[in-house]
């Protein structure tokens, strides 16, 4: 018996639970069942994993036609193969690792039940949206974490300010969402399906550059760039720390921001059909790490910061596919799950400690005072710094190597961006942890280690941070590159269209020197970074004292505001105009019109229904004239020609 459907089934379970018996379940019962589903589900992928390596070919579970249209069928099966099953273990396994974060994190909130009863229900559609055997079955757990992603940013909805961030991650995704959903209807136009399997195996008789595909393709990744974040629809992801730290994490580390990186793997065929499409979105990949880490240079928020390093790295994966390196993209995704979901977690832990203080300018010498949550955030930083042997250097090395050998300019880029990440993750450590205590007596009374449900999450992370990157070793070191060994058959498409796909032509020599930079740029921002912060020194200036390029750079670039001048006020601006004048004067005045019209002519023929014989005669007799008069004419007319000619 397949244990597949019970994957994303647990957790609806949990949510039905939780959601429908929130007011009543004890609030000791919430996390259990909230977490158990998530861990059951992860139980649930070790015994499907167990089963697939038995013989490795796709297993494919219809549980029912979902529709028909002629000779088309579309049913909703789940496909479990190396890549669903990759990013099931991510999904999962650090799911499981917020669920019981959030059980210590959130236990003093007053929606505890409905908070797990929305992970559980984002954990379903993530779910759905991986193990999906087909586009629609994917559009479904799109959109539902979308949904969820509204829910869960804006779950503190009585500040007016979260609300706002929640609408503005949900319209935002909507617009990326039409390109997808365009996306799917001109893959079933080319294809006449929507089935993965099917529409890989017919796009092998496809040539390279393809019109049909590049439309296709482009389309797509528009749906890519919203839910991943991407210029220039990214600024909704930082504006989503509005919401609970787990929620941070859930959705900036191993689920919904990985969602655009999945599909794009999972439709490698079409876009190693498409050089176009990958050489924009390699372009936007590297313009979109750069633009976050600049951001992230001048941050003072603690969440602010790893949001911007988020769209960052986003950036690096984006930047890996477009290069054709597919694993090394998905790689990056699997190792950005754990250092980012340990990173969040950790801030969530200070946040905690420091009584809500979000501000890193009010931190200063925690070290001693939460020193398991110091030190795995070090070990958090340490990873996406890219210092070996840590999980990020090998994801992040392996990028660089195949953009090395695609674009030297783009390299470049990318390294830049790698030497920002490294000084602005270890600006934030340096000013949070070490130096002098710059918050309140009051907090600093306060202050204390996190209870063993938020810190064993962090170790686990830690370690997962610590050795990640172990599952992918660099071709020069002579051993096993298990992750690009696992995920081989799923290319067969793309070796077929294309006999170059997935070679890197480097000699051992460029690979070390390549590796050396890599490490040398890191460990400079790294001095760089000590030197200037290293005591918990030059504490940043408050908001209003910042000039200059450092104000520019503080406030995003005004990003923000130029979309809020070039399309929300033109759109509001016509919404009144359509609402208060279209709609009240001119539709309205018309309806109004045609009433007021009717009702006067209506008295106005009253009058002339005054029930006297006479006036009745006096009418038929005009009329049998006019009638007369009217068919005379004509004749007349005619009569009159006749003569003249």
């Amino acid at each position: 018996m397949s244990l597949i459907p019970l994957i994303p089934l647990i957790p609806l379970i949990g949510f039905l639970i939780n959601g429908l018996g929130f007011r009543k379940i004890s609030k000791s019962l919430v996390p259990v069942i909230g977490t158990g589903a998530s861990l059951l589900s992860f139980l649930c992928v070790v015994a499907t994993y167990f089963q697939f390596i038995q013989t490795s070919d796709p297993i494919i579970v219809s549980l029912f036609e979902w529709f028909s249209v002629g000779s088309v069928k579309v049913s909703f099966a789940f496909q479990v193969d190396q890549l669903s099953l990759i990013m099931l273990f991510v999904i999962t396994g650090v799911g499981t690792l917020i669920h019981l974060y959030s059980a210590g994190y959130m236990s003093h909130d007053e929606g505890y039940g409905k908070f797990f009863a929305y992970l559980n229900l984002f954990l379903f559609s993530m779910l759905i949206l991986v193990l999906g055997a087909n586009y629609l079955m994917m559009f479904i757990g799109w959109e539902g974490v979308g949904l969820c992603s509204f829910l869960l940013i804006g779950f503190w909805n009585k500040n007016v300010s979260f609300g706002d961030a929640a609408r503005k991650a949900f319209v935002m995704n909507r617009i990326g969402d039409l390109g997808f959903l365009i996306g799917i209807f001109l893959l079933f136009q080319k294809f006449g399906t929507l089935e993965y399997l099917e529409i890989f195996e017919k796009a092998k008789s496809l040539s390279i550059g393809d019109p049909d595909v590049v439309l296709i393709t482009f389309a797509l990744f528009i749906g890519a760039m919203g839910k991943s974040a991407q210029i220039p629809l990214f600024t909704w992801l930082p504006d989503a720390m509005a919401g609970p730290t787990p929620v941070s994490a859930l959705i900036h580390a191993a689920t919904m921001v990985t969602s655009g990186i999945y599909m794009i793997v999972r439709s490698n065929i079409l876009y190693t059909l498409s050089p176009v499409t990958l050489e924009f979105v390699a372009w936007i990949g590297v313009a979109t790490a750069l633009l976050g880490a600049s951001i992230g240079l001048f941050q003072n928020d603690i969440k602010k910061v790893l949001a911007y390093s988020t769209v960052s790295q986003l950036g690096y994966m984006f930047l890996g596919l477009g290069v054709m390196s597919y694993s090394s993209g998905l790689f990056h995704v699997i190792t950005h799950a754990f250092f980012k979901a340990l990173l969040f977690l950790a801030a969530g832990s200070v946040i905690h400690a420091m009584s809500d203080e979000q501000d890193i300018r009010k931190m200063g010498g925690l070290w001693p005072k939460i020193k398991i949550t110091a030190i795995t955030f070090l070990i958090g930083t340490i990873a996406i710094s890219g210092i070996p042997p840590f999980a990020g250097f090998f994801s992040k090395d392996e990028i660089l190597a195949h953009v090395f050998e695609h674009n030297k300019a783009m390299w470049a880029l990318a390294l830049l961006g790698s030497f920002m990440t490294a000084f602005y993750m270890f600006r934030l450590f340096f000013l949070t942890f070490k130096g002098e205590f710059r918050g309140t007596k009051e907090q600093e009374h306060h202050l204390h280690e996190s209870p063993s449900t938020m810190t064993i999450p962090l170790m686990v992370l830690a370690i997962l941070s610590a050795i990640g990157g172990f599952i992918g070793f660099p071709e020069i070191f002579h051993l096993p590159h298990s992750l690009n060994d696992f995920l081989n058959p799923i290319y067969d498409g793309s070796r077929t269209v294309n006999q170059h796909f997935g070679a890197l032509h480097l000699d051992h020599n460029t690979e070390y020197t390549l590796m050396g930079v890599s490490v040398l740029v890191a460990a400079l921002a790294i001095l760089l970074a000590f030197v200037r912060y290293g005591k918990g020194q030059n504490v940043p200036e408050e908001d209003s004292q910042i000039t200059g390029i450092t104000k520019l750079v503080y406030d995003k670039y005004y990003i923000d505001e130029f979309y809020q001048k070039l399309f929300v006020n033109p759109i509001t601006a016509l919404s009144k105009f359509l609402g208060n004048i279209f709609d009240t004067k001119i539709l309205d005045g018309v309806v109004n019109g045609v009433g007021t019209g009717v009702e006067a002519s209506s008295g106005l023929i009253r009058r002339i229904q005054v029930g006297g014989t006479a006036n009745y005669l006096l009418f038929l007799t005009a009329g049998i004239i006019l009638i007369l008069v009217f068919g005379f004419v004509p004749h007349l007319f005619e009569a009159l020609k006749a003569v003249a000619k």
